[in-house]
């Protein structure tokens, strides 16, 4: 179960954002959308199947590259955005 605890000074769209942000995580939003309709059975292993596939090929290509598909990854010349002005 999700609580959203009000913090001092906090308007209820600032607690109704928080507690958005915690379902997405949660993946509470995906889950209800996904049971939100009826999915046959064969739909079903077919979706999971596929979902399997994707991430074996990408733990394949991590493992050959060595290098993780997800995110930025590290700044190569170090300087922050703070520092330049942007």
């Amino acid at each position: 179960m999700i609580k959203v605890k009000s913090r001092s000074n906090e308007s209820v769209e600032q607690m109704l954002r928080r507690f958005k942000k915690l379902c997405e995580k949660e993946g509470l939003t995906k889950e209800m959308k996904r049971t939100s309709y009826y999915e046959k059975p064969s739909e079903r292993r077919r979706r999971r199947l596929r979902k399997a596939v994707k991430r074996e090929q990408k733990n394949l290509q991590m493992f050959t590259t060595g290098v993780a598909t997800r995110g930025p990854g590290p700044r190569k010349h170090g300087r922050s955005f703070a520092r330049t002005g942007w």
